[in-house]
């Protein structure tokens, strides 16, 4: 709503201080709770602060290339995650861990300036819009069922990015080829973010959430499954649902901008994904427990954050009925 009303700097601003600032007390962190409280609490306040304007000034400026140019956008991401992954690695054993942490810390505070000069709102603010938590928006049954499916996938898409590595490192990879998942990752979330945009663009965002979503819990179920430890076989898995769980983060902000006005997108989205945020809280510890509580390794964990894909490919179907039509066509 602060993004609707107001200026955007309201919220990049801070947003960039809270980036930075997380990430230089964190390399100062030596107890487990100043990690959490410099990177998990303040580090993610600041970066919705960042998440959430970005994506919906691209929308203001979009309309028929929407999704392409939120995929390209989000593409960033991907470079980032890359990046940042082999600064830390390969910084760490020279500089130590808390200069590699200060080292992206100032890389980010120079791409964060540029992202402050550059990144504009095209419509006026909104003078009838106000800067809280409107509920209200959910008596809208559209987006309250768009909300939903990206609850879902929000809650499937981080379970393999949060527990690959351990799980790598459990079938007797080394250190570092384990912390090299997240570069294959990464790597496929690129190509992954900007593919389904474009595509998206000509087929619609929502049947294009559907297959990206079912291709995911097939490569869960279908692969990782039955990987076993294989090296090839956990890369493989590594760059495909890379691949395929790019519209996850690219694509959802599309969907809402389909149920929404552009005048009200800042808030729709926001509202989106403050639900959908739960659902990744909860998700990942779910997933832990039943990884603590099996005595089959990840197997049930595997299983889980498979068929959590699956019902997302299902909700968003019926999301795309519900705010769409039911009759074949692009939406």
């Amino acid at each position: 709503p602060v993004f609707d009303a107001y200026d955007i700097k309201l919220l990049l601003l801070p947003g960039s201080i809270g980036v930075v600032a997380s990430l230089i007390f964190m390399s100062f962190s030596t107890e487990s709770y100043h990690f959490l409280l410099s990177f998990g609490v303040l580090g993610g306040i600041s970066a919705s602060l960042l998440f959430n304007p970005s994506l919906s000034a691209i929308g203001h400026w979009f309309c028929k290339r929407r999704a392409f140019a939120t995929g390209l956008a989000c593409s960033a991401g991907g470079i980032g995650g890359i990046v940042f992954s082999i600064i830390i690695l390969y910084l760490t054993p020279r500089i130590g861990f808390p200069w590699a942490i200060r080292v992206v810390a100032f890389l980010s505070l120079g791409l964060l300036i540029i992202a402050n000069i550059f990144l504009r709102k095209r419509i006026p603010h909104n003078k009838k819009a106000k800067a809280y938590i409107d509920f209200g928006l959910f008596r809208d049954v559209n987006f309250s069922v768009t909300v939903a499916a990206i609850f879902v996938v929000e809650f499937a898409v981080f379970i393999p990015y949060t527990y690959l590595c351990s799980y790598a490192l459990s079938y007797g990879f080394s250190s570092r080829e384990a912390y090299l998942l997240n570069v294959l990752l990464n790597a496929g979330a690129i190509p992954g973010r900007v593919l389904p945009g474009y595509i998206a663009d000509r087929f619609g965002a929502f049947n294009t959430m559907i297959i990206t979503a079912l291709s995911c819990g097939s490569f869960i179920l279908g692969l990782w499954l039955i990987a076993d430890g294989n090296h090839a076989r956990v890369m493989a898995f590594s760059v495909l649902f890379g691949f395929w769980s790019g519209a996850a983060i690219s694509l959802s902000p599309v969907c809402v901008s389909r149920v929404c006005s552009i005048e009200d997108y800042g808030k729709s989205n926001g509202m989106a994904y403050f639900v959908a945020s739960f659902g990744a809280l909860v998700g990942i510890p779910i997933a832990g427990a039943l990884l603590d509580g099996s005595e089959d390794g990840y197997r049930n964990l595997i299983i889980f954050a498979g068929g959590f894909y699956m019902v997302a490919s299902i909700a968003f179907c019926i999301a795309r009925g519900v705010a769409g039509g039911w009759k074949p066509g692009l939406f």
